[in-house]
């Protein structure tokens, strides 16, 4: 034989078969054996199969069974420190609640709600209303009893302004989330301007001390509901009652590894705050005004 044709017949008896035969081969092979083919070798095929993963169903994390009164999980639950009945109060509350605030852990307005009668209570989850979407708030704010609780330049001292009221206030409003979602919604809501705006002169600082706020006379809207309700009933019992589970939150919450949060004031105040001072102008002055305790 030719030592060139040798040469040849040798390399391509060596040489392996292309791809597509490799494959073929494999599959016929697996057939026979009643198996499949190893997925690296099938390609394609390989390939659709992982694809078809990703529409399988996913299982959702099972949750913690919840108490149904505090909505608190059952094994943390807060009842023993909630009246044995609700409170017997003639003023009525309404939450208006910022979406964000619903899904968070420790949050305070189911605590409130448990302590007070369900028609004197009510949550408004939103952060856009109108009288086309609830009526039944629109016609609330329409209402010369209609008090809304927001800080500001025109708001006036709930005390004062209820010895000095025609008709005593029926009826108050609180805005729950953070103090940029709360300034949102007040001043995005022309609702929220119908009715007598007023504020809160209290010395007392925050017992919500697993939370950071933004100076020391923030209060959380537990607090300030039970500081407004106590004033409006004319009751300090009310604010001691409503007080007691939000202590118990936080120290069960500190002694299972959470830290106290400082308010913003505080770290600023003391050279603690561990963030660079911003450079927007208008935020600089925030900060400003922090640090010289000037209402903001």
């Amino acid at each position: 034989m030719d030592p060139q044709k040798e040469a040849r017949t040798a390399r391509d008896q060596a040489a392996p078969p292309p791809a597509s035969e490799s494959q073929a081969l494999l599959k016929e092979e697996a057939r026979r054996e009643g198996g499949e083919a190893p997925a690296a070798a099938l390609g394609e095929e390989a390939d659709a199969c992982a694809d078809g993963l990703w529409a399988l169903p996913v299982e959702p994390a099972e949750r913690r069974p919840e108490c149904s009164r505090c909505s608190r999980p059952q094994k943390v639950c807060l009842c023993p420190f909630l009246p044995m009945h609700p409170l017997h109060i003639s003023t009525h509350l309404y939450i208006i609640q910022h979406p964000a605030e619903e899904s968070k852990v420790l949050r305070t307005v189911p605590l409130l709600a448990a302590c007070l009668p369900q028609d004197k209570c009510k949550v408004k989850i939103g952060r856009r209303f109108s009288e086309e979407r609830d009526p039944e708030l629109s016609t609330v704010c329409r209402k010369s009893g209609t008090l809304i609780l927001y800080p500001g330049a025109e708001a006036a001292n709930l005390e004062e302004f209820i010895l000095d009221s025609p008709t005593y206030p029926s009826t108050i409003i609180i805005i729950d989330g953070t103090w940029s979602q709360a300034k949102d919604i007040f001043y995005k809501n022309s609702l929220f301007r119908l009715p007598k705006q007023v504020q809160l002169k209290t010395s007392i600082s925050s017992q919500y001390v697993i939370r950071a706020q933004p100076t020391n006379r923030c209060l959380s809207t537990l607090e300030c509901a039970a500081v407004a309700l106590s004033i409006l009933e004319k009751n300090n019992h009310i604010q001691e009652t409503l007080l007691r589970p939000l202590r118990a939150l936080c120290s069960f919450q500190l002694q299972h590894g959470a830290q106290i949060r400082l308010s913003k004031e505080h770290l600023l105040k003391n050279g603690l705050y561990p963030k660079p001072m911003p450079k927007n102008k208008r935020k600089l002055r925030k900060m400003e005004l922090l640090m010289n305790s000037v209402k903001i």
